[in-house]
């Protein structure tokens, strides 16, 4: 279907009060959240009941994002999560493409049997996986197709200085504060209108960005004066942190949020490897600058994918194996990873 198409059906669909559930990836960022919180308080207002599904916790510099508090965290109460996907007559799955991305909540995705609408941004969507697919890879971030949906169907004006707010820092966190994902220029005329919405840009950057704790702010120096090697032949650099590296440093969900970025910074390096050990895996987080996939990448070799520029993946080695692994794989890319950007 074609967005028109998509915006025409649900425009009817939507005319009826329906039970409506709105999932989103394991390990929710700001777009993720943004963009469920969004479109939850437009469909709220609209008469439909409406409950935001959240697999894990949050990171603590959210918290105070309008709405959030009534959402249903999977991994602290997983029956009602449960019964909200059961009993929903409509289930929209936003910023993830596949079912495993949604972590503690996929096998229950895979058991819903209402329909299931995808609003997404990223690569190679599982296309058999939902009823509707609302999907666009040029744009920078799910907030941006969110908002698109909501013009789409009519009921702009239901975007009050709340829901402007949660789309604004969709967008935000997704373009590293308006520093990448820009090449549509749409994407500025949204931004502009969402401030034209009442919306306080420079407080809403000071919520999400300037909230770090001290600890947080020690374990970002940790890693870079510690825990960073770089690869100079091949124009990489990798982080690894250990669960002892973050424990020492009082680790809460969202601290180390940015920190892959931080390597790329560097005029020499056009690929940056955050490595996180967790309690039952090894998380990684890529990033690149120019012309190397790091979805490609993360797809090829470790279970994952995302964006061109940005994705994630998983290994289910120790730490210092995964490390050797990538320091293994890199010089096979060592003509993709040499150039100038």
């Amino acid at each position: 279907m074609s967005f028109n198409e998509i915006h025409s059906v649900f425009g009817d669909i939507l005319k009826t009060p329906l039970r409506l559930a709105i999932a989103i990836h394991t390990n929710p960022d700001g777009d993720a959240i943004g963009s469920a919180l969004a479109l939850s308080n437009v469909l709220s207002q609209m008469g439909h009941t409406v409950k935001v599904l959240i697999p894990n916790m949050y990171p603590s510099f959210l918290s105070w994002m309008p709405g959030l508090d009534e959402a249903c965290i999977f991994e602290k109460n997983a029956a009602e999560t449960r019964k909200h996907l059961v009993e929903a007559d409509l289930v929209f799955c936003l910023d993830f493409n596949a079912f495993k991305r949604a972590g503690s909540l996929s096998d229950d995705l895979k058991k819903v049997t209402a329909p299931i609408i995808m609003i997404d941004h990223h690569i190679e969507p599982e296309v058999e996986t939902f009823k509707y697919l609302y999907s666009d890879l040029s744009v920078s971030s799910t907030a941006e197709l969110v908002h698109r949906f909501i013009t789409g169907i009519d009921k702009e004006s239901l975007i009050n200085e709340d829901v402007a707010s949660c789309l604004y820092v969709g967008i935000m966190t997704d373009t590293g504060s308006f520093s990448f994902a820009l090449k549509n220029p749409d994407t500025f005329r949204i931004v502009a209108d969402l401030v034209q919405k009442g919306i306080d840009a420079e407080r809403l950057h000071r919520y999400v960005y300037d909230t770090f704790t001290e600890d947080r702010l020690r374990l970002l120096g940790h890693s870079i004066s510690n825990r960073m090697i770089v690869l100079e032949t091949f124009k990489t650099a990798i982080i690894s942190l250990s669960i002892n590296d973050l424990n020492e440093f009082n680790y809460q969900i969202g601290d180390t949020e940015g920190l892959v970025n931080y390597p790329l910074s560097m005029e020499k390096i056009n690929f940056s490897i955050l490595i996180t050990e967790k309690k039952d895996q090894i998380r990684l987080s890529f990033r690149s600058k120019g012309a190397f996939s790091v979805n490609d990448f993360a797809r090829k070799h470790f279970d994952g994918g995302g964006h061109f520029n940005a994705a994630g993946g998983n290994s289910y080695i120790g730490l210092k194996e995964t490390v050797a692994r990538l320091l293994k794989i890199i010089p096979e890319y060592v003509d993709d990873l040499n150039y100038n950007y």
